[in-house]
Formats: structure tokens, C-alpha cells, sequence
């Protein structure tokens, strides 16, 4: 079977995420190095379960984008809700990636989030597990508040799915505190009929989906405060038209949990190269895209920057047309 080779072709079958059982887990070393690399105390990091209010409006909204999606004869599955995640099931745009002729699940970043891929066995065809990161020397304590060192050492390769984009033949693969260049090689071992070109210097905190959106072929949306210039992209999209993106509009967090920036604006969905998925609120980014006429569904996601993920993040396409 051939999966989805990029991100705009007309959508044809995704998975959609769950918010049950959403939680933060106990620091440990992956968790406090890479999604709070940022603090300096930890005493105000919450654990345990998200609020019950942010499980029930998060899977209202979901149940809102399901809704969308069939109408637009899209086929949808769900993650398997046995599974019970040690993280979440909220994002799995992190946990698996499907391309080509392989759905993989990469060695992740997180340790709380190795066995997510679990949620997904029986959902889709057979998963390709990647290994699984072994040693402690990995994590990189130096990036405390330093966001020019990654949270990642060399010592083997890590990365999470959503550092990567598809682009046909290409991929892009952000360097971060998610994924390192020996996960490039890896990824790249993995697909040696396509191309792995690392992003560097770009953004280090997490994740490539807040930062570049690729609309259509020749047609890419950038997050201006990280992207300075087009030469930094590796060079098949230094030719591309750019959209650059407006301020976003904040739309909050729920309060003592936030997880994602107000750029999460720009992780959207395209369900074909004239038809996206964007946050409600993003009235100016909608003005940018209708002038490449690409028409916006705007739809509710109120805990896009609560749960760290919006339309992009929350989704994994399989098939497109």
C-alpha cells in the first residue's frame, strides 16, 4: 500500500486524535529537558491528569473536526481507546508518521511516549517500530535555558514524527529539542528512495509544524518570528512562493497548563491544496491564505495551546488522492 507522500493532496483517510486520559507525567529527565528547557524552577510544572474541563471541550472540538471531515467524504479513524497513554492520544501527528510504503513509529523524545504507537496497532496496517533511545546520555542538561543547545545529543538517533514534513520525494526534517541528525540518517535509512534534508538554526523548541506549513506544491506558509529568510530552508523550497503569517490572535490556555506558543495558529490541516482546517479566531491568516485562493473552515480548538497541538498536530493523513 502507498501512503500520503504529502501534506496538500486531497484527503482521502486520517487519523483523528482523543483528549481521554490526557496527563502530564512525572519529570524525568526527556520531559524536564525538552518541554520546559524554557524554566528554570520546576516547582510550578503541574502532573497528573489535564483538568476534566480541558478532556471534555478538547474531545468536543475533535468530535467537531470528525464531523467536518466526513463531510468532505474523508474517512476517519480513531485511536484505539483501550490504550491507555502514559502522555496522550491527543497528538498523534507525534507518534507515527505514514509515507510511502511504511507507517513508522519513530524512537520518540519523551520516554512517556515510546508506547503510544500502541493506541494505533490494529487501527492501520502493520507500524514500523524505529527502536527506541537506551542511554542516559542522550539528554543534554546544558540546554537549560539555552536555546541555542538541543535538549538531544548524537550518542543515537531521536526524533518525534512531527519534526518532519512531506513533500513527494523530499523530506524535512527539523533539528530540535525533538530530533537529532542521527534520526535524520535513520529516517532516511528507512525511505532510500527520498531525499532527508535537515532544517538547523530554525527552531529549537519541539516540533516543524508551528513554524513551516507546506500548502501546496510551490506554495509554503512561514512563522516570520523564526524564519528570517528562505535561505535558511534547505534549498528545494528557497523557490517556493511564501505566505508570510500574520501576528496571531492569542486564543489562551487553560490556566497553570500551557504547551504550545501562540504560533500553534499556523499548525493546519489542509484537506486539499484549496481547502484548510484553521483555529477559529485566525480571521488575518484566513485574509492571507483566501488571497492564494485557499479556502478556511474555521473550527474551534480550544486547547490548542493547553494539550500543545492544533489541526496539523492532531491528525496523521494516510491516504490523499
Amino acid at each position: 500500500m502507498t501512503y500520503s507522500r504529502n501534506e496538500w493532496d486531497t484527503l482521502k483517510k486520517v487519523i483523528v486524535g482523543r483528549a481521554d486520559d490526557a496527563k502530564i507525567p512525572l519529570l524525568d529527565p526527556s520531559l524536564r529537558l525538552i518541554n520546559y528547557a524554557d524554566r528554570r524552577y520546576t516547582y510550578n510544572i503541574p502532573t497528573g491528569p489535564y483538568p476534566k474541563q480541558v478532556i471534555a471541550e478538547a474531545n468536543e472540538d475533535l468530535e467537531t473536526l470528525v464531523n467536518f471531515l466526513q463531510g468532505e467524504s474523508v474517512e476517519v479513524l480513531r485511536p484505539n481507546v483501550k490504550e491507555i497513554p502514559n502522555y496522550y492520544n491527543y497528538c498523534p501527528r507525534d507518534t507515527i508518521m505514514a509515507y510511502d510504503d511504511k507507517i513508522i513509529s519513530p524512537p520518540m523524545a519523551l520516554h512517556a511516549r515510546r508506547n503510544e504507537w500502541m493506541a494505533y496497532h490494529g487501527v492501520v496496517d502493520i507500524i514500523h517500530l524505529m527502536g527506541r533511545p537506551t542511554g542516559n546520555d542522550l539528554y543534554n542538561s546544558q540546554c537549560l535555558g539555552n536555546p541555542d543547545i538541543l535538549a538531544l545529543n548524537d550518542t543515537e538517533p531521536c526524533f518525534d514524527a512531527a519534526n518532519v514534513l512531506r513533500s513527494n520525494d523530499d523530506l524535512f526534517y527539523l533539528v530540535s529539542n525533538t530530533g537529532n541528525k542521527k534520526g535524520a540518517e535513520l529516517l532516511q535509512s528507512y525511505y532510500p528512495n527520498s531525499t532527508v534534508h535537515t532544517i538547523e538554526g530554525v527552531y529549537s523548541y519541539i516540533h516543524i509544524d508551528s513554524t513551516i506549513a507546506l500548502l501546496r506544491e510551490g506554495l509554503m506558509l512561514l512563522n516570520p518570528s523564526r524564519v528570517k529568510s528562505v535561505e535558511q530552508l534547505p534549498k528545494p523550497l528557497r523557490n517556493w512562493d511564501v505566505i508570510w503569517a500574520p501576528e496571531p490572535v492569542d486564543i489562551g490556555h487553560y490556566p497553570g497548563y500551557c504547551n504550545a506558543s501562540t504560533w500553534v495558529s499556523i499548525n493546519l490541516l489542509s484537506v486539499n491544496p484549496n481547502l484548510v482546517v484553521l483555529e477559529e479566531h485566525q480571521h488575518n491568516l484566513r485574509t492571507e491564505l483566501e488571497k492564494h485562493n485557499i479556502e478556511c473552515a474555521m473550527l474551534p480548538m480550544r486547547h490548542a495551546r493547553t494539550l500543545g497541538g492544533c489541526f496539523h498536530c492532531v491528525t496523521v493523513d494516510l491516504e490523499r488522492e
